[in-house]
């Protein structure tokens, strides 16, 4: 078994809004990172991005179809600041950094690249809630890969429905802890080997 931290959506453009409204999520985030490295667990960084022109924009979808007539739609192109991940997180050399074109962090190459890493579990953060996170918990359940969401390092800007999904949706097919707890057992499971 081999676990991987996916910290999906930590950009500038996205989760710099959680920091300004006062959220703890990146700090949180920062925690998850920390412990991973620590531990030897692969990270890979998840980020939302379009190619020039916005060809990925299809005019029928509802949530990026606009985006392409957008006048600020080259802040979410592939070189903007916006969609760069956050300093506070900023990856290693060597840590994989995945572009993703619609919510779920699988709509880019990352199911290529868990297979090359033999990744069976994975261990999500993100912003938001509603959106990476929920995607990315369904089509990886569906993928049958061992899933922990981390919920204080996810975020979503409807407190009510960050809530819902945490306590009644996502634990039907992810364990749900804090980032302390995961934390924990980590150091408890390289006390036991050692």
């Amino acid at each position: 078994m081999t676990t991987a931290l996916l910290l999906m959506d930590f950009q500038n453009g996205i989760a710099g809004r959680y920091a300004e409204g006062g959220s703890d999520v990146i700090v949180h985030a920062q925690r998850a990172l920390a412990a991973a490295r620590a531990a030897g667990i692969p990270v890979v960084f998840v980020r939302v991005a379009f190619r020039e022109g916005f060809p990925e924009a299809a005019a029928r979808n509802k949530a990026f179809g606009a985006i392409s007539q957008s006048p600020t739609a080259p802040y979410m192109g592939e070189g903007a600041e916006a969609t760069q991940i956050v300093a506070a997180l900023a990856p290693l050399p060597g840590e994989p950094v995945v572009v993703k074109r619609r919510y779920g962090a699988f709509a880019s190459d990352l199911d290529v690249l868990l297979r090359g890493l033999d990744v069976t579990d994975l261990v999500l953060a993100g912003v938001s809630t509603s959106g990476v996170v929920l995607s990315t918990v369904r089509h990886a359940a569906d993928h049958d890969f061992g899933l922990i969401v981390l919920a204080d390092a996810c975020a979503d800007q409807d407190p009510e429905v960050h809530r819902v999904l945490l306590e009644k949706v996502f634990p039907r097919q992810a364990d749900v802890v804090t980032v302390d707890a995961w934390a924990a057992g980590l150091n408890s499971d390289a006390a036991a080997r050692a």
